[in-house]
């Protein structure tokens, strides 16, 4: 006794640890599935693409160094004549009498291209903004662009989440169904035993042989349908998670421990305030607003400066007097431009308005279908507690006939009909416990109280 009563102990103590092993099962599966996904991966991939769009428009604000070349040559065109001779010569002629020498030459009138021959102008140029109010919005737009991705990418991790837990409650109840169904064959032939051993003593009734066979074909077609019910839902539940759809389903949990967790969210108003959804709404209405602020600062002049470091000359020389150094500044400030800007300030206004709508309806329904997700919650769990006491009346009413057709008080009908009244109540119990698990979970994903690990 002191022995039995020491094991009692530790499974009490046990008790607990091994419930929430069973539970971690399907948290381990909802683990497995985030990170195996397609659709989540390509979710992933838009995000990283946004990171990467944030990175540009932070990287406006340093300076860019270019390289620039250009190469030219030509023939033809206008020329400028300088008649450097017919001006210079007179003169000189009359300074080389007055010196009795020849250090003045003659000089010959010239002709000068304007498009020039194998010219070249390569410089490295450095451009910096100084005023710029674009580039500082832009940065904003796409850091809520990004907060925009993380929470898409939520809200289809918690609609994954519901997807698989809905999966997975729908394996066991197939899984168990099939259970169900293999016992009600086996109380079948067990029937059919029985009565042939009467008929083979002269106690029973050749009918009550063939109703039990025709009983034992009707039950294996029922096994057989829940059978394929089972590797349907095998298929669905592998699928999400991105794996063969012969892998095995480890069915260990503990769908009691479950129902429990389910009364917490019977005892709570249904709150939507932690929806992604909501939240990449307001995302869209911040965004238009800095869209409005950054069109109505169209009037501010753009400031950048610039310096050129570079070498210009003809037939490719690189000397002293090729070389240069340029410094600058760039201003623009628009003066007309056929009133679009005003327009686009109007336009930003109309999608600010129609995002506000937006999330206010988006809200109303959300609000609806949380209240409605509630609503089913309550009745699947009336009615799991009203299948309970269906399958209690049913088991005592299945045993009652058992113990009176064996003593020859009721008719084999009678057995029959009791064992399909187990059976119906089993299979009815059994659905609605995961219905409640079903309306759990999609409650859960209504209010989004499932806990994201990051």
């Amino acid at each position: 006794m002191k022995t039995l009563f020491i094991i009692a102990c530790c499974l009490v103590l046990l008790i607990p640890f091994l419930s929430r092993a069973q539970i971690s099962t399907l948290d381990a599966y909802i683990e497995e599935g985030r990170h195996n996904n397609l659709v989540l991966k390509q979710k992933n991939i838009s995000l990283d693409k946004a990171m990467l769009a944030l990175q540009t428009a932070k990287s406006m604000y340093q300076p860019s160094v270019a390289l620039q070349a250009t190469y030219s040559t030509a023939s033809g065109g206008r020329n400028i004549l300088l008649p450097l001779g017919d001006l210079m010569n007179p003169v000189y002629t009359t300074l080389n009498q007055l010196t009795n020498s020849q250090d003045f030459p003659q000089l010959q009138n010239e002709s000068i291209n304007f498009l020039p021959k194998n010219y070249y102008d390569a410089r490295i140029r450095t451009t910096v903004p100084i005023i710029n109010t674009d580039i500082g919005y832009n940065k904003r737009i796409n850091e809520q662009q990004v907060h925009l991705q993380e929470f898409e990418v939520q809200t289809y991790e918690r609609e994954l989440v519901k997807n698989i837990k809905s999966a997975y409650f729908n394996f066991l109840n197939a899984h168990q169904a099939v259970k169900i169904y293999e016992s009600a064959l086996k109380l079948a032939e067990e029937s059919k035993r029985v009565n042939e051993r009467l008929l083979a003593n002269g106690k029973g009734l050749p009918a009550y042989v063939l109703r039990a066979n025709s009983e034992i074909e009707q039950v294996r077609s029922q096994v057989t349908q829940a059978e394929q019910q089972q590797i349907n839902a095998r298929l669905y539940f592998n699928a999400l998670l991105n794996r063969k759809g012969e892998t095995f389903i480890d069915t260990l949990y503990n769908a009691d421990a479950a129902l429990e967790k389910a009364t917490v969210l019977l005892q709570a108003d249904p709150d939507i305030q932690s929806r992604e959804e909501l939240k990449s709404l307001q995302q869209v209405i911040a965004i238009n607003e800095n869209v409005i602020k950054m069109n109505k600062k169209f009037s501010i002049p753009k400031i950048s400066g610039f310096l050129d470091l570079g070498s210009q000359a003809e037939q490719m020389r690189f000397n002293d007097q090729s070389r240069y150094l340029m410094v600058g500044l760039q201003f623009d400030l628009p003066i007309y431009t056929g009133n679009r800007n005003r327009i686009k300030i109007k336009q930003s206004q109309l999608e600010l308005a129609d995002a506000s709508l937006n999330r206010a309806h988006v809200q109303q329904q959300l609000e609806v279908s949380s209240r409605i997700a509630k609503n089913n919650l309550i009745a699947a769990w009336q009615n799991y507690h009203s299948s309970l006491k269906q399958l209690e009346a049913a088991a005592s009413y299945q045993r009652l006939i058992e113990k009176g057709y064996k003593v020859g008080s009721n008719t084999y009908i009678e057995t029959i009909d009791a064992r399909n009244q187990l059976t119906t109540a089993q299979l009815s119990t059994l659905i609605n416990k995961y219905n409640v698990l079903l309306a759990a979970a999609e409650l859960e994903r209504e209010t989004a109280t499932y806990p994201l690990k990051k």
